[in-house]
């Protein structure tokens, strides 16, 4: 895969992942969204749509949905959309850091997947 192509796939990928990341600091503002008997906490989502991480997510998904088309017209689908993959890996470890997740063994070892997934699809897919 030409320079280009890795930008567009990473890019997308580190996008989708930051937008990830900002909506999950949007909720922790707001609190739950969506209570347990199914009701909308309808103060929650107010203070969600004055949380400014929301509309940055929201921007980065914006951003990776250009970026990923841009992606899918050099790449075949069967390659590119593995690669989301890359998004877990990245946010698990962010989470971690950002949020205090935890990063279980289990969670490692999938991880430990993930990567040897990628490797082969963008070394052997092609």
């Amino acid at each position: 895969m030409s320079p280009i192509t890795w930008t567009l796939l990473l890019g997308g990928v580190a996008l989708n992942a930051a937008a990830q990341l900002l909506l999950k600091g949007a909720t922790r503002s707001s609190g739950v969204l969506f209570a347990d008997r199914g009701g909308v906490s309808w103060t929650a989502a107010e203070h969600l749509l004055r949380a400014p991480p929301l509309w940055g997510g929201l921007a980065c998904y914006a951003v990776s949905v250009v970026l990923w088309v841009g992606a899918l017209s050099r790449v075949p689908v069967s390659v590119a959309y593995p690669l989301l993959s890359i998004g877990y890996i990245v946010n698990a470890f962010a989470a971690a850091a950002l949020f205090g997740e935890a990063l279980t063994a289990v969670k490692l070892a999938g991880i430990a997947l993930i990567v040897a997934g990628v490797i082969v699809l963008t070394r052997l897919g092609n």
